[in-house]
Order: structure tokens, then C-alpha cells, then sequence
């Protein structure tokens, strides 16, 4: 027969288990806290069990997930760290105990109305810092051990890993919309011009610096761009969808590319600190014969004419946007866009691989391209080059102008 004290560690070892069941982690973020939070009124034998997240700008936990307690999500209920039982948890960065529930220890009335006596919260933690408060309650006094508040420890550091995988998700699918709302959905249809583009996010993120741009002019001109972000994720993306609609609105003061640029130069080193970014941006002319492009720090474009050689085009590479060289004078170089060409903008993504330098992965760019369609050489060149899993951000932009009437 096993004595007192073994059957007390069993029974804590088996109230351990069920929170650290692996059957959890197999559930997606959310349902794994309706879970936790079942098990935790279970296991502690309470009425209400709760998790609120802190919102770091705002510095106050807000009500994310809750059983017994669910008004308090439904009403987005918010507390100041350092105001009321949760608060003082987040502040403390360390476990509180109310024997009695009171007016003067706790802020958020629906705890007082739902006739809480006592409670027990603990702070969860990521990288070291306080994401939110996990707490549990009671209707009834009782009082909670130490066993209890460790077992309550033991549920928030799992509820922490649900909610940073949780957070991600949320990242994630804020990160997509914003791609796919700054990424043309449908290139615009050009009389004596065809097009076709790609993107494909290199990271799990699904989403990047990465970006093509193409719009009209009140000039009758095309406005073409390709540029690259530093970074992935989030916040690449964000600083992308910045750097595009302020260079759109610098096309509208200044038909000089170069001029352009350098004006997007002085944005981003004022209000992008810290952040890089290649940029190609050039003007197809009206009559859709020439174009004038300037090139700061990204990979200079593939021209493919019939009956020649693929060449990349021979221009000036100037300084990447966001070095803080604002005074260096950037550059404009004008070639022609014969009948039948395809001109090929893209991202290093295409083109660089492990081991070897970019020229080669460039040289193999420049076997793919040839005049055709804009659709045939995308796709083609894409087959050949892109990767289902790139390690990198990849976007491709073809443009074709239509051939030498017979």
C-alpha cells in the first residue's frame, strides 16, 4: 500500500499530465485554451479559469480567452498592468493569491458580479518577458497551496506556447492581407504591351519585402517596379507597402526616375531608419519604344530582342535606398524596347543559390529568356528557376511589346 505522501505525488503527477498531455499540441491554437482552460477548472476544482494577453502599446492585459468568464472576452475587457489582481500579477511578474475577493483588489466588475471569493493567478512568459495573466476563481472560499498555484504555472507556460503559436497565425494572415492588397491582383492592360508577373514568399511567413509595381502616368507613360525590403515577414512587408505608395506619389511630381528615387531615399532614411531596399524603377515611354530606368542597388534587368542574344541590360548600379548617402547623385539610363523584346525585372530570389555567386544563377536567367509572350517567358522561367521552396522571396515581372507587323 502506498502511503499519504505517495498518493498525494501521484495525484499532482497525474493533474501534471493532463496539462501536458501531447494530445494538446495537436490541436490548433485556440482550441488548445478552450481546453486548457476546461482542464484547469477540472483539475483545481474552480468556477472560472481565464487567460488575458498584454497589448504592449497600450500596456493593458486584454481578455483573450476565458470559461465561466466568457462575458469578459465578449466585452474585450481590458486592465492596466498594474491596476487589480491581473495587473498587479503582470506588474509583480509573479503569482498572487486572494484568500477574498473584494472592490479594492480587483478591478473588473464582472469578476465581483459572477460572485468570486477567492482567486489564484500566475504571469505567462515568453523570451522572458510577461505576455498576459492566467488566473482561476472560485465562488466559494477555499484556499489555494502551493501545489495549486505550481500546477497553475505548469498551465500558463503551456497556455504561452499556444498563444505565440496563436499570435503567429495572427501575424501571419495580417502579413497576407496586406500583401496580397499592395501586390497587383490584375497587371493592367497596356495597348501594345504584354505582361505577366509571379511572387512566391520564401519563408513560412508568406510574405516579404519583396514587390513589382506597375502603373499608367498621366503622361501616357508606364511606371515599372521591382524592389526588395531587407528582411521577411511583417514587418519587410510593411515597410514595403510604405516605400510603394510613396514612390507612386513621387511619379506624380517627377518624370525623372533618378529624381524619384532619391526622393524615396530621403523617406525612407527619415522615416525607415534602420531598414534597407533595392529598388528598379522605369518609365516605358508613351510610344512604348524606349525606357528610361534607374537602379539603386538591385539586380539590373534581362532584355531579350529577336534574333540577338538575351543580354542584361548595360546601366549604372547606384547605392541601395536607406544606406544614409543622401547626397550621391543617382542615375538614368535610357535604351530602346525594340518590336517583339521582352524585358525581365526580378528579385534575387530568382537567381541566387547556395554555394556559388549570383552571376551564375544570372547566366541561367539569361538562357531562359527569350522573345516570346510575356506568359511564356514567366512561366518558363519560373519552371526552370523557382523553386517551390525558395530560401528567398522570389517576384518576377515580364513585359513584352508586341511584335514587328509582317
Amino acid at each position: 500500500m502506498k502511503g499519504a505522501g505517495g498518493t498525494e505525488n501521484d495525484a499532482l503527477l497525474r493533474r501534471i499530465e493532463a496539462l501536458t498531455d501531447a494530445g494538446l499540441s495537436q490541436l490548433d491554437a485556440d482550441d488548445q485554451l478552450d481546453l486548457l482552460l476546461d482542464r484547469i477548472r477540472e483539475l483545481l476544482q474552480v468556477d472560472t479559469s481565464a487567460i488575458l494577453l498584454l497589448d504592449p502599446l497600450a500596456q493593458q492585459l486584454v481578455a483573450t480567452a476565458a470559461k465561466g468568464l466568457e462575458e469578459q472576452v465578449r466585452q474585450g475587457v481590458r486592465v492596466s498592468v498594474g491596476r487589480g489582481f491581473a495587473g498587479r500579477i503582470a506588474r509583480e511578474r509573479g503569482p498572487v493569491v486572494l484568500a477574498e475577493v473584494t472592490s479594492d483588489n480587483v478591478v473588473n466588475p464582472i469578476l465581483l458580479e459572477k460572485g468570486l471569493r477567492s482567486m489564484a493567478g500566475v504571469p505567462m512568459f515568453a523570451g522572458g518577458e510577461v505576455i498576459g495573466v492566467l488566473h482561476a476563481g472560485s465562488v466559494t472560499p477555499r484556499h489555494f497551496t502551493d501545489d495549486d498555484v505550481r500546477l497553475l504555472q505548469l498551465a500558463a507556460d503551456r497556455a504561452s506556447l499556444a498563444c505565440q503559436a496563436r499570435s503567429s497565425g495572427i501575424d501571419r494572415d495580417a502579413a497576407l492581407a496586406l500583401q496580397r492588397s499592395l501586390l497587383p491582383t490584375r497587371l493592367p492592360e497596356v495597348p501594345g504591351l504584354d505582361m505577366a508577373a509571379r511572387y512566391i514568399p520564401g519563408h513560412t511567413a508568406g510574405v516579404g519585402g519583396d514587390w513589382y509595381d506597375v502603373f499608367a502616368l498621366p503622361s501616357g507613360s508606364l511606371g515599372v517596379v521591382v524592389g526588395d525590403v531587407s528582411g521577411h515577414g511583417l514587418r519587410s512587408a510593411v515597410v514595403m507597402g510604405r516605400l510603394r505608395s510613396a514612390l507612386r506619389a513621387y511619379t506624380l511630381i517627377s518624370d525623372d526616375p533618378a529624381e524619384a528615387l532619391t526622393l524615396l531615399d530621403h523617406k525612407m532614411h527619415h522615416f525607415e531608419a534602420g531598414n534597407l531596399a533595392t529598388v528598379l524603377y522605369a518609365l516605358v515611354s508613351a510610344d512604348r519604344r524606349s525606357v528610361q530606368c534607374s537602379v539603386a542597388g538591385h539586380l539590373r534587368p534581362c532584355l531579350a530582342v529577336p534574333g540577338r542574344p538575351t543580354r542584361v541590360v548595360d546601366l549604372p548600379v547606384d547605392l541601395p535606398l536607406g544606406t544614409g548617402q543622401l547626397e550621391i547623385q543617382r542615375h538614368n539610363t535610357t535604351f530602346a524596347l525594340p518590336p517583339g523584346a521582352v524585358l525581365a525585372c526580378y528579385t534575387d530570389g530568382l537567381v541566387e543559390r547556395r554555394g556559388e555567386v549570383i552571376d551564375d544563377g544570372i547566366d541561367r536567367l539569361r538562357g531562359m529568356i527569350e522573345a516570346d509572350s510575356a506568359e511564356t517567358v514567366c512561366a518558363k522561367v519560373m519552371a526552370a528557376l523557382g523553386e517551390e521552396q525558395p530560401i528567398d522571396d522570389i517576384a518576377l515581372l515580364t513585359i513584352a511589346t508586341e511584335p514587328q507587323p509582317r
